[in-house]
């Protein structure tokens, strides 16, 4: 985290609270306590109303109004893209979140970016197909490492049943896929979502299995092609 989002942080969460202790700031923002000490004392040298000590905590003595960090043109193409292309691809759940997060970082936005439009889409009047509808399934089985039973059709229209564990969701050259672990092959297995007949969440988690998870995919395929 950068020191200028840290210090903003650091106001809003003086601000949410009645009175907190550096130990806390620093556990909330995952540094030592004697950098929480600095930044208080920088943010009271900058006419920041921050009353306390250490050892006992700090609370801010009147509302403060500090305006957020704020986006460039580019970044906030970056962010226009980036989530337009969640909305159109990302599966319902992602598409609602990303949409209220642009409304939310619209709501912040100087009046002059207010307007500003990016030139690049992503359509989303084809975000129904077979691709998309089990993204919010697959998600929810690979952040919970749940086992799925999946029916899948290859290209050649050859149909297998497989029990997986589902590790995560990638896009590759233009298409969603699903990298598992497949119990049929003992293996890593990439399977294209938009083939997948039919899936289901199996009552069962997985554990870490030391050889057997993302990481190790990554490290493999690092190896293969260098």
């Amino acid at each position: 985290m950068r020191r200028a989002d840290r210090l903003f942080q650091i106001i809003q969460l003086l601000k949410n609270r009645r009175l907190t202790t550096a130990s806390l700031l620093a556990e909330v923002l995952e540094v030592s306590t004697r950098t929480i000490y600095r930044d208080i004392q920088d943010l009271i040298v900058n006419g920041i109303p921050v009353e306390g000590e250490a050892g006992v905590g700090y609370l801010l003595r009147r509302e403060v109004d500090v305006p957020p960090l704020m986006f460039n043109e580019s970044e906030l193409e970056a962010i226009q893209v980036g989530m337009r292309m969640v909305e159109a691809w990302g599966g319902s759940e992602l598409a609602s979140a990303a949409k209220q997060a642009m409304i939310k970082v619209s709501a912040v936005l100087p009046e002059k970016l207010q307007t500003f439009n990016s030139l690049m889409f992503a359509p989303k009047f084809y975000a129904t197909s077979n691709e998309f509808q089990h993204l919010d399934l697959l998600r929810k089985a690979a952040k919970n490492r749940q086992y799925l039973q999946m029916d899948y059709q290859d290209a050649k229209q050859a149909q297998s049943s497989r029990e997986v564990r589902p590790l995560a969701i990638h896009l590759w050259k233009g298409s969603w896929t699903l990298l598992t672990w497949c119990e049929l092959r003992n293996d890593f297995r990439n399977f294209r979502v938009d083939r997948i007949v039919l899936i289901s969440l199996r009552q069962r988690f997985f554990p870490v299995i030391e050889g057997e998870e993302l990481s190790d995919f990554i490290e493999k395929m690092r190896i293969e092609h260098g």
